[in-house]
């Protein structure tokens, strides 16, 4: 009796073991195909925005004529305001962004074809620009570029100079963090280039052209809404 016991139980336990296996092989099989997971961002850029920036710049200005050339290096701060928008397609984030302003960018030269003490200086500066990004959820790296405008304000001590308003171009990159909110912070460099003013010589003495060419680097938090 206790072998026929024992020998059932043995098949039992074989035949267990058959369809457990057996279950398994189709559960394999069957299994359906996992697919990989699709990227949603927690942090989203989409929108208006308006802000504040500021910061300072350093460059250089040349005077020629036909007597010669001298230069002079640039420096002086700026800030103003913002406004812009951004798209955002999965992690690419496409904007648009315009800023306006104060400005204190200035140097002096004493060389030719000045006669006296020659000021280039720039009161106002604003940029309209497009932005292309890449966003790591609330870290945006972004490049920049688009047209600059400004005035060029060349001033001999003794004579009346000129005060031109120039438009040219600018390039750069930066970053925004998205902050608490619809708070965001952002730092970025522009490399502002404004072409040549002319200044005849009723108001420089000797006909000059006055270029001018500076990089800013400034601050900034806008709100988003």
């Amino acid at each position: 009796m206790k072998r026929v016991i024992l020998a059932g139980m043995t098949a039992l336990a074989m035949v267990t073991s058959m369809v457990a296996a057996h279950a398994a092989d189709l559960s394999r099989r069957h299994a359906m195909p996992v697919k990989a997971p699709v990227y949603a961002p927690l942090y989203n850029w989409t929108g208006a925005y308006v802000g504040l920036n500021g910061g300072g710049a350093w460059g250089h200005s040349d005077w020629s004529g036909t007597t010669g050339t001298s230069g002079t290096n640039l420096s002086g701060g700026l800030v103003g305001g913002t406004l812009g928008y951004n798209w955002q397609a999965g992690q690419a984030v496409y904007g648009v962004e315009g800023d306006i302003d104060w400005s204190n960018i200035r140097g002096t030269t004493n060389g030719v074809p000045c006669t006296t003490s020659c000021e280039t200086r720039n009161n106002w500066l604003g940029t309209a620009r497009g932005r292309i990004g890449y966003a790591f959820d609330r870290v945006l790296p972004y490049v920049t570029g688009g047209v600059a405008f400004g005035n060029v304000k060349a001033s001999p001590a003794t004579y009346a100079g000129i005060n031109d308003t120039r438009a040219g171009w600018t390039l750069g990159g930066g970053v925004e963090v998205g902050l608490v909110g619809p708070w965001t912070a952002k730092a970025e460099y522009l490399y502002v280039d404004l072409g040549k003013a002319n200044c005849g010589a009723g108001n420089c003495a000797v006909s000059s052209d006055v270029d001018f060419h500076t990089s800013v680097l400034r601050a900034g938090v806008n709100y988003r809404f």
